[in-house]
């Protein structure tokens, strides 16, 4: 056995993270214990990495992300599981286009430059160079993924699975051309998807204009995008609007082009918005698009790839869209068509995530999935318990996204991406070609490529080799549990679910060994947001924002993980700041200290001794460790990594390092041996426990406490058998409330911490706490009282088993000139603290601008400084 000395020596005399994180986790790689082998017996638990775009960096997302994620599989791992924690990066072909595309203009070049092969092989090269930030970044957080198998969207194998999809949705008539209206960013000339456009309010104008003339037939309609007006080819009316039932079918010309605009009757329209009637520009609005197919409309395009208007004949042709929004509303108003000009209106407006640029709807032939069939699988295989949401109270939302999909729109006007793989002939003919195909001699590949999330999409299955059958799909397929947050439930996990149920449902493949229909993970785990200590989201534009590797670097990964852990529960959002972070690393001290002081005292693994041989506080911290062991466990296999984490917490701090490291001193100090035992027993648990969650920490003292080689690979507890024992628990009890009545009647007495001061029990045995004397008076910080003992203040304390009375010889003990300077110090900031939370809550403009978080914190400010204010004025009353 390692003695105590060398065993607390293999620590340092603190815990600096940044000295030893880095060193211990590539100890962890090394090892291979991260390295799943899909030939084990043990059972297959896997997740695989949501894809963090290859240009970016971490943030706090991804940090909650990745924490949980390290969670499950450390835990599952110990319990164990053959675990795959599956990492990669998505090619992200916007961003990194956008990315490649800035590094060329400082040369002065663009990517028609250098043409479309030279160009790609260009974004390789950045790739190569600069793709691997996050990586490092993963490593500095402690992720334990299996990093033999780091996969990219662009890499052969996924590229393949790309192909052999698309081309499998294309036979079966599932992918489609059509121009149909889509998200237009004309500074980057290619359709975006819903999830890169965020809506804005921004304030614009909402011009009112007439269509004939006032001596004739007219319609007023309104716009606040009066350059589309040169698209126009209707008006909408409502079909039981009295006002225009005679105008229905008519037309009334165009002011600008040589086109009528026919009045038709549809039922989308408000009859009681405006002015009841509606300008339908069917190429560049999603409402006026749908209307016009009901309706057979023409649908004219006004603008060009850039956002300039073209083909409309008239004298605004190569105006920018902004610029021709001006030049037609003077043209109307020279016409004397305008009715009425709002200004600022305030409305909705959509802007591209990447350029920040105002979105254009704009109506362009486009690749297509015809997503019903695929929608409805993935809706069934909730609905049909294949597939569990955490927390289930999100499944409404999925059904409303899933039941009420559109198609969607695959192709970007992009170099930078999976190629479609339709080859065009000479006269038009298109055909698809598969992996394994040839295409036609002299037909030229379609020039798009598919949105990122097509590829992302197969993540869970295209990583692990699909469409071939390798034995990664056959032990780790479906994977266990997906973690990400609500906010892209309907976009990614809706996708994946598609896709899914459609490969698994391929009766010529085999998927994780079973035939039919397959989903690509068997649980769902939602978490919320990140927010800041104001519950306001975190995010670069509003400068709250944080870089997760700042408060790794001061305060160490381990105190970061706790503190995203710590605040995660299904679905619900989080908030955080500074404070907690700091919170958490002190709980790591504490941890430390007490490890240290154990070990120090020769504490080590070792059979316990017969429950009946230990002492009251022996079995309550056994029992209470078991209690909490049971806690943590169902709390994890329910994702609920808060309520984990606040049992393992507070147990650890308030009743293992608090009560029963002080309690041991006295049983060390009295010669019990078996303490050392019982300390060494519950540290090997908890830090078990809380290994997931804090891993760096956790395997420094572990390894020191045990000598054994790394807590990744050792054993998850399992149940202690160890029954709660209720008279030693209410003895303890009862013991805590006894020292904590006296402590604080010391501290309003004055007295000193630590200070020790004369004082006899009475009615100690009554409240069966005799064999808690030892334990009080060292823990309260008493002595036992001499013959000249003359008590000067007393306490009466009820307890559960009776009524204690501890009487105090204070005498000489207190400078009652210097405690009274004292006590009015104190009792000034307690005042300004009461005079200026309740300024606050007085100030009405405050109430009602303040987040509620806040609001509640400044009450309880308030509330603590009114009992201060009150406990010194009744003290120096006394005095």
């Amino acid at each position: 056995m390692t003695s105590p000395s060398r065993a607390a020596d293999a620590l340092p005399k603190s815990w600096d993270p940044g000295a030893v994180e880095s060193t211990i986790y590539q100890r962890w790689v090394d090892a291979g214990y991260f390295t799943a082998d899909p030939t084990s017996a043990k059972p297959g638990y896997s997740i695989v990495l949501p894809p963090p775009n290859v240009t970016g960096e971490l943030h706090m997302g991804h940090a909650l992300d990745h924490t949980l994620m390290d969670v499950l599989t450390r835990r599952k791992r110990m319990a164990g599981y053959e675990v795959l924690w599956l990492p990669g990066m998505d090619h992200a072909g916007i961003a990194t286009q956008i990315v490649v595309e800035k590094q060329l203009a400082v040369d002065g070049k663009t990517k028609e430059d250098l043409g479309r092969e030279l160009f790609v092989d260009k974004v390789w090269d950045w790739k190569r160079d600069s793709g691997g930030t996050i990586g490092a970044q993963m490593r500095r957080l402690g992720d334990g993924v299996d990093w033999s198998r780091d996969r990219f969207t662009m890499d052969e194998g996924l590229s393949r699975a790309v192909r052999t999809i698309f081309k499998r949705l294309y036979d079966a008539g599932l992918i489609y051309q059509a121009e149909r209206l889509v998200n237009w960013s004309p500074e980057l000339e290619t359709a975006i998807s819903d999830l890169e456009v965020r809506y804005e309010d921004v304030e614009g104008e909402l011009v009112s204009f007439r269509y004939g003339s006032p001596e004739g037939p007219s319609i007023v309609v309104a716009t606040t995008r009066v350059e589309t007006m040169l698209g126009d080819t209707a008006i909408a009316v409502h079909p039981d609007d009295e006002r225009y039932r005679d105008l229905v079918g008519a037309t009334l010309p165009h002011p600008f082009v040589d086109r009528q605009l026919v009045v038709v009757a549809d039922e989308h329209v408000d009859p009681e918005f405006g002015t009841g009637a509606v300008k339908v520009t069917p190429a560049h609005d999603p409402n006026d698009f749908e209307i016009g197919l009901r309706h057979e409309l023409p649908m004219p395009t006004i603008m060009d790839s850039r956002g300039r208007i073209s083909d409309t004949g008239t004298q605004f042709d190569g105006m920018d869209r902004f610029e021709a929004r001006v030049a037609v509303r003077e043209a109307l108003a020279q016409q004397g068509r305008i009715v009425a000009e709002k200004r600022p209106y305030l409305h909705s407006v959509g802007h591209s995530d990447r350029t920040g640029e105002p979105i254009e709807p704009r109506l362009s032939l486009q690749w297509w999935v015809r997503v019903e069939s695929l929608a409805k699988a993935a809706g069934d295989a909730v609905r049909n318990g294949d597939t569990v949401i955490h927390p289930a109270s999100l499944e409404p939302r999925f059904f409303g996204w899933v039941d009420d999909m559109h198609d969607w729109c695959i192709s970007r006007q992009l170099w930078w991406g999976h190629r479609i793989p339709i080859w065009h002939g000479p006269n038009g003919e298109q055909v698809c070609v598969g992996p394994d195909e040839t295409p036609p001699e002299g037909w030229e590949q379609d020039h798009d490529v598919l949105d990122t999330w097509f590829s992302s999409a197969l993540w869970p299955f295209s990583t692990m080799g699909w469409p071939e059958r390798t034995p990664e799909l056959e032990k780790f397929y479906p994977t266990s549990v997906l973690v990400t947050g609500y906010d892209i439930l309907f976009f990614w996990v809706a996708r994946m679910m598609m896709f899914g149920t459609f490969v698994g449902d391929d009766d010529a493949i085999t998927l994780g060994g079973r035939r039919g229909p397959q989903v690509p993970f068997t649980d769902v785990f939602l978490h919320g947001l990140i927010r800041d200590e104001f519950g306001r989201k975190m995010s670069k534009s509003k400068g709250n924002g944080v870089d997760p590797l700042d408060w790794v670097e001061k305060f160490g990964a381990d105190a970061l993980r706790f503190t995203l852990a710590r605040g995660a529960s299904p679905g619900g959002d989080l908030s955080i700041g500074e404070d907690h972070v700091r919170a958490s690393r002190n709980f790591g001290t504490k941890l430390f200290n007490a490890t240290r002081f154990a070990l120090l005292n020769g504490a080590a693994v070792a059979p316990l001794p017969d429950l009946e041989e230990l002492t009251d506080a022996d079995r309550w911290i056994l029992s209470r460790l078991e209690e909490v062991r049971a806690e943590a466990d169902s709390a994890f296999d329910r994702y609920e990594f808060s309520r984990a984490c606040e049992a393992l917490y507070h147990f650890t701090w308030d009743e293992f390092c608090d009560w029963y490291v002080e309690l041991a001193k006295t049983q060390l100090a009295e010669g019990l041996a078996h303490t050392n035992a019982v300390l060494a027993a519950v540290l090997d648990t908890l830090l078990r426990l809380l290994h997931p969650v804090i891993p760096f920490i956790t395997e420094a003292l572990w390894q020191a406490l045990t000598g054994q080689e790394s807590l990744v690979i050792a054993d998850w507890p399992k149940p202690s058998g160890i029954a709660l024992d209720s008279v030693a628990a209410q003895r303890v009890t009862d013991m805590q409330k006894l020292v904590t009545e006296v402590r604080r009647f010391r501290s309003d007495q004055g007295l000193a911490d630590r200070q020790k001061v004369p004082a006899r029990l009475s009615g100690i045995d009554d409240a069966d706490l005799g064999t808690q004397v030892g334990a009080v008076t060292s823990l309260a910080w008493l002595t036992a009282p001499g013959e000249q003992f003359s008590p000067s203040a007393s306490l009466e304390v009820r307890l559960e088993g009776g009524t204690v009375v501890v009487e105090l010889d204070t005498s000489g003990t207190i400078d009652l000139d210097a405690e009274r300077r004292r006590l009015e110090k104190d009792l000034a900031a307690a005042q300004k603290e009461l005079a200026g939370t309740s300024a606050k809550l007085d100030n009405r403009a405050f109430l009602d601008k303040a987040p509620a978080a806040v609001v509640d914190k400044i009450r309880d400010r308030q509330r603590v400084a009114r009992e201060e204010v009150d406990r010194i004025t009744s003290r120096l009353a006394a005095m």
